[in-house]
């Protein structure tokens, strides 16, 4: 027990780190009956010390409290245990601990106090010190588990000095190791809450459903066994920070700053200025705004641009066949029944044709903007019983898809003009935006040998993505900073087409916010796949792509099953329909599409030089061996293949072979 000046109750010693239990020991009914207050954090003790006003917590391990516990009257050990009377090398007079009636400053601090108790000169009774300026530096120290010594506060003035918690150089109050002198944390660091729910901390900017756990290191084993994760809330990595203190969640991979956590506003600590909720824009200022992603892959810029232009009711109206430009064979209309229409009864074939379907492992691509064909109307190639065509268009691509488009923001100096056949042998280019290989259609300028596919024709110039929610995503020109893609974390080169956020330094490839719709199907699970741009909620686990069976990153975009917990790669889900045949990394371009995802495989050549037999262009597969003409392997490239002889080879040796 020990008495004090100014409390009429005795008070006794408390030690606030004994009887510490361990949550390891806990066992597993105990766990669960946690499990609903998970939620919130448990509140750490606090309290606040009568003679020097600083807080008390657990870190001083040691504090005198009042014996009753109705009475809040509590002392740091070090103020408790402070001499009645001191001498002080900077008075020849000595000091006097009492309490005083009424406001005073500290001569040595000049700070302000309401009050209480303090040093007073027996002879200069004006002359007033604080307890934490006479206190020896040695008793005011903290058992800090992030180190394995005591720490002391030196000096009560701020100073400037690198803090070991957050890593940043600011001016404070610092905590410093005697046997270690290089380190050092700032106050504010030291007394950082051991969890938090970061909705509390950020104004709800920033939620999750669990707590955050404060975490002392970043080792780099498991900064390397999650990926590389970036922090939730800045985007910054943890790459030059392995030793700094960060937030994290014990049941997801989901990892903060110590800052951005805790969104502090001194001036070295980050400022959230506009976050991922606050909206930059207003809706009636962009009316046709292009949302992404699109819903599924029924939808496309395509159909969203000249679809909503006609009515279901109005397909009756549709002459049943016509002829296209440039094609050997007439198109006809196949029907809202399946079936195959024409202009004279005797040459109508009752085959039924099916649409895209990868719950039923059907694939049927528009020929025109090679995205699938879900629904009819649409338009086919009418061939006869001997010849075998898959050409096959959607009715927009077929009728409503403009001759030229002026002022593309890829190539503005000229208008691109619709072309349904490049000037090759395969009519395969390479896309100006995309940078992908494509045989469909094309907007193109001969003259500089410029082409886009048709999706990246209409590329708006403005677009808002749910992966960088209520900001506007603007095109950025070529010769902008770069950076990497928000979707795919690849970089995003300086030199083409981008989309950018004005207000924040995010930026998003073409290809991803164009050509990954939500949700995708696999045939081996009965609900729909949908797009995350973060790891899982409650999935800690490692992460496997259920089509080329290999790891998976998940701070990239990929699709994930809720319900079966099954995930894809994003450049791996066009695979689906290909999964059981073959498969591999190599199809991917490690870019988060797929390598050909505006390739249309399937059509027959049956004229070719140096070839008597038909051949069939496909994609190669490890059984197709090497090619007949390079000897280079075909696995994982553009081939023909003939279905008669053992002939395969890689379409451009097969196009340069011609033109010999």
């Amino acid at each position: 027990m020990m008495k004090v000046i100014e409390h009429e109750h005795p008070l006794k010693l408390v030690d606030l780190q004994v009887n510490v239990e361990d949550v390891d020991d806990k066992s597993d009914d105990e766990e669960e009956k946690e499990k609903e207050e998970d939620l919130v954090p448990q509140d750490e003790f606090s309290c606040t010390c009568k003679r020097c006003d600083e807080d008390i917590n657990g870190y001083y391990r040691y504090y005198y409290k009042c014996i009753h516990d109705s009475c809040d009257f509590a002392l740091h050990k070090f103020c408790a245990e402070l001499p009645e009377t001191l001498k002080h090398a900077t008075h020849p007079h000595p000091f006097i601990l009492r309490t005083i009636d009424e406001d005073w400053t500290c001569v040595n601090c000049l700070r302000g106090h309401k009050p209480g108790a303090c040093y007073e000169c027996i002879c200069c009774y004006w002359l007033r010190k604080d307890v934490n300026c006479v206190v020896e530096v040695d008793k005011r120290r903290i058992y800090h588990p992030s180190h394995p010594h005591p720490l002391v506060s030196l000096c009560y003035k701020p100073i400037l000095c690198q803090c070991n918690a957050c890593g940043k150089e600011h001016k404070g109050v610092f905590f410093q190791c005697t046997a270690c002198p290089n380190f050092a944390i700032h106050n504010d660091c030291a007394f950082l809450p051991k969890r938090l729910l970061i909705q509390h901390a950020t104004n709800a900017i920033f939620s999750h459903t669990h707590p955050l756990t404060l975490s002392y290191s970043f080792p780099p084993e498991e900064i390397r066994a999650k990926h590389n994760p970036r922090c939730r809330v800045c985007d910054g990595n943890f790459y030059y920070d392995l030793d700094v203190w960060i937030y994290k969640c014990e049941k997801c991979i989901y990892y903060v700053h110590l800052d951005c956590a805790t969104s502090r506003r001194e001036s070295f600590m980050s400022i959230l200025s506009i976050g991922p909720t606050v909206k930059n824009f207003k809706d009636v200022d962009y009316p046709n705004l292009l949302r992404l992603p699109f819903p599924d892959e029924t939808c496309s810029i395509p159909k969203h641009l000249f679809f909503k232009k006609l009515g279901p009711g109005d397909y009756g109206n549709h002459e049943v066949s016509v002829q296209h430009m440039n094609r050997q064979h007439e198109l006809i209309l196949v029907d809202t029944a399946g079936s195959i229409g024409s202009t004279s009864s005797s040459s109508k074939i009752n085959d039924m044709i099916m649409c895209h379907n990868p719950m039923k492992k059907i694939e049927l691509l528009c020929s025109g903007c090679v995205r699938p064909i879900t629904e009819m109307p649409f338009y086919k190639c009418r061939a006869k019983e001997d010849e075998s065509c898959n050409f096959a268009l959607h009715e927009w691509c077929t009728r409503r898809l403009p001759t030229k488009v002026d002022n593309h923001p890829g190539h503005p100096r000229h208008p691109l003009l619709l072309m349904t056949n490049i000037p090759n042998m395969f009519n395969i280019f390479r896309c100006g935006v995309c940078l992908l290989d494509c045989n469909g259609f094309a907007y193109g300028c001969v003259e500089c040998e410029f082409y886009v596919d048709v999706t990246c024709g209409f590329m708006p110039e403005r677009i808002t993505h749910e992966s960088h929610p209520n900001h506007l995503l603007s095109i950025v020109k070529e010769g902008q900073p770069s950076g990497s893609c928000l979707m795919c974390r690849l970089y995003v080169s300086p030199y083409t087409l981008n989309f950018s956020c004005s207000f924040c330094d995010v930026y998003i490839h073409p290809w991803c916010a164009l050509l990954l719709p939500k949700t995708i199907r696999h045939p081996y699970d009965k609900h729909p796949m949908h797009i995350s741009y973060l790891p899982i909620e409650n999935h800690k686990s490692e992460y496997f792509c259920e089509i080329c069976e290999e790891e998976l990153d998940p701070h990239k975009c990929f699709y994930h099953c809720d319900e079966c917990s099954q995930s894809v790669h994003s450049d791996c889900a066009p695979l689906i329909l290909q999964s059981e045949t073959e498969t591999h990394s190599r199809y991917r371009l490690e870019r988060g599409v797929y390598r050909f995802l505006n390739m249309k495989f399937g059509s027959i050549h049956k004229k070719t030089d140096g070839h008597p037999h038909p051949l069939t262009f496909a994609q190669g597969i490890e059984s197709d061996g090497g090619c007949s003409v390079c000897h280079w392997r075909l696995r994982f490239e553009m081939i023909l293949r003939c279905s008669e002889c053992e002939f395969a080879v890689h379409h451009d040796c097969l196009e340069n072979w011609n033109k010999s």
